[in-house]
Parts: C-alpha cells; structure tokens; sequence
C-alpha cells in the first residue's frame, strides 16, 4: 500500500464512505425480495448478503478498470475532481435513501465524476466513448432484466401448473434462498467495483501507479466497505422494490432475483458499470407483468423512473457544487 496523505487519503475515504452508502442504499436489491416474501427475516437476509457481497467483489476488476480509466482521462484529472465526484454521489445516495427511491448508485458516481471533471478541464477530459457505453447500458439493462425475468416467470409458470399451491411456495422457498444469494453475489461483483475505479483513478493521476491495475488493498477495502453498508439494510427501498412495486410470493422472488443476477454477472464479466438497482426493479416489473399489467403498480414505477432520469444530472450539480468549495480551499 502507496503512501497516503492531503488530498489522495481524504478521496481513499470518501471512496471507501460511498462504498458504504452504495451497499446501504442498494441492499435492498439483494434482499428485498426474499425479505418480502418472508424466506428469510431481514437480520439473517442482510448478514447473507452482506457477506456474499464481499466474496462478489474478488470476481473481477473489468468494471473497475471502466470506472478507473474509461470515463474521463485520469491524466487531466485531480483529487479535488475525484474527491468532488464521490461527494456529489454520497450526497445524491443518502437523498434518495431518506426518499426510499431506489436510484442507481453506478449513476450517481458517474454522473458526480463527468460534472466534476467538466467543470475542471472542459468537456475535453470525458472520454465520451466509454461514457456512450454506460448510457447505452442504462438503456439495455433494465430492458434486458424485464426481458428475463419476464420468460423465467413464464418458463415456471408452464412447468408447474400443475402443482399445488403450497407444494410449489414449499419449494420456491428453498430455491430462493439460492436466488438471493446469487442476487448478492453479483450485487457485490459488480457495485462494489465503482470504488475500487475510482481509487485506482486517484492513484494513478497521483502517480502513484503506472497503470489502471487495482491493487489487493483496493479490492479488499472496497469489498469490506460494501459488505458492511449491505449489512446495515436500507429498509425504506426495501419496502418499495419488495411490496411497492408488485406483490410477491417466493416463485416470484426466485424468478426475479435469478433474472437480474443473471444480467449483472454477464455484465461486471464484459465490464460494463450497470445499474444493480435498474436491474431488479426492472426484473420485478417482469415477473409482476406475467400475472396481470395491472398487478404492476405503475405509479409507484413512474416515481422510480422520474429519479432514475434526474440520477446523473443530479449527482453531477452536487458534484459541480463541491468542486467549487474543494477548488477554494
């Protein structure tokens, strides 16, 4: 572990701080479905995911080194660039906890990240390729997570029609105990690698790496620090993704969890930063979508929708914000 000191150790610790505020604030998407369906009480949901969220993180650095090196140029950036981005991205995360809005994390990071970085060196210092790619994720992902939580709804739906109602709640049960310890796992291999880039970022315009690598230390700070908000529980989200959005049975927390999980392994495999949280709301929607449309609360989903388009122009204005006082200072 580099030497840290001034600038470089307050931006380790606002990472490792929005770490912790992304596991709190995105907890509920590992556990809000089991929780709802009364698989698992929330003490025991949480301590699961929030120890399956740590083993997610050593699964790969791809989206890190996205974070780190993809969306702006870490040769015309500072700390005060990157210790403003995390600011901006905290500040919008514990928002939008208070609101109980489930908001992309990812996003938040992103967006502080491009409005920080912009109004340091113009748009010239945003590689506008990788920011395309994240943009186009925001897009795919929830579209993909509907998609299949959709057909696995549908698939489930024709293989058992035939069983009793209690015999199949018996078995969904069990089998989404393994759902949501997937659903955590990837939480984890993907979220918490936003931290991790985006220390890797400061190393590096630090000089304190030659390369976009992420060190061992990164890794199992992040991993801890994501691990232990997971822990904490951000009940109010757990509340609108597990009973707001549609009501759930254990068959449907199985095929929601599964789907989304699916997407965000697929996707920290490729390294792209996508939304864990767009994920498994979209997915829910899905499952919910194949009992009925109106079974979908569709207000509730209008609300979501509003705070995941004011997401990154959001966290970048606070970003913007705290440049302005860092730089002063």
């Amino acid at each position: 572990m580099p030497e840290l000191s001034g600038m470089l150790l307050l931006v380790v610790v606002l990472a490792l701080l929005f770490d912790f505020s992304n596991g709190w604030h995105d907890s509920a998407n590992a556990i809000a479905t089991v929780v709802s369906t009364r698989v698992l009480s929330p003490a025991v949901a949480v301590l699961m995911a929030g120890v399956l969220n740590v083993a997610g993180a050593f699964m790969s650095t791809a989206v890190a080194k996205m974070i780190g090196v993809g969306i702006v140029d870490p040769t015309t950036v500072t700390q005060e660039v990157v210790a403003a981005a995390l600011g901006g991205a905290i500040l919008w995360n514990l928002c939008t906890l208070l609101l109980g809005l489930p908001t992309s994390s990812s996003h938040a990071l992103i967006g502080g990240l491009v409005g920080a970085a912009t109004v340091h060196g113009g748009w010239a210092t945003v590689k506008f390729s990788g920011l395309r790619s994240v943009l186009e994720a925001m897009i795919i992902s929830p579209f993909f997570g509907f998609l299949i939580g959709f057909s696995i709804m549908v698939a489930i739906s024709w293989l058992f029609f035939r069983a009793r109602r209690n015999v199949a709640n018996r078995l969904f049960s069990r089998l989404q105990l393994v759902s949501a310890g997937f659903m955590a796992f990837s939480h984890g291999a993907n979220d918490a690698q936003k931290a991790m880039g985006i220390i890797t970022l400061a190393l590096v315009s630090a000089g304190k790496l030659t390369s976009a690598e992420v060190p061992m230390w990164v890794i199992m700070s992040c991993a801890l620090a994501m691990g232990l908000g997971t822990a904490a529980g951000g009940w109010r989200i757990v509340r609108m993704l597990g009973m707001r959005i549609v009501k759930l049975e254990p068959v449907h927390g199985f095929a929601a969890e599964t789907g989304a999980a699916a997407v965000l392994l697929a996707t920290a495999h490729i390294g792209l930063p996508v939304s864990t949280t767009h994920t498994i709301a979209s997915s829910i929607m899905g499952v919910g979508a194949v009992k009925r449309l109106s079974a979908v609360r569709w207000g509730v989903t209008t609300k979501i929708l509003y705070a995941w388009i004011f997401t990154l122009p959001g966290a970048a204005l606070a970003a913007v914000v705290l440049y302005g006082l860092l730089s002063r200072i």
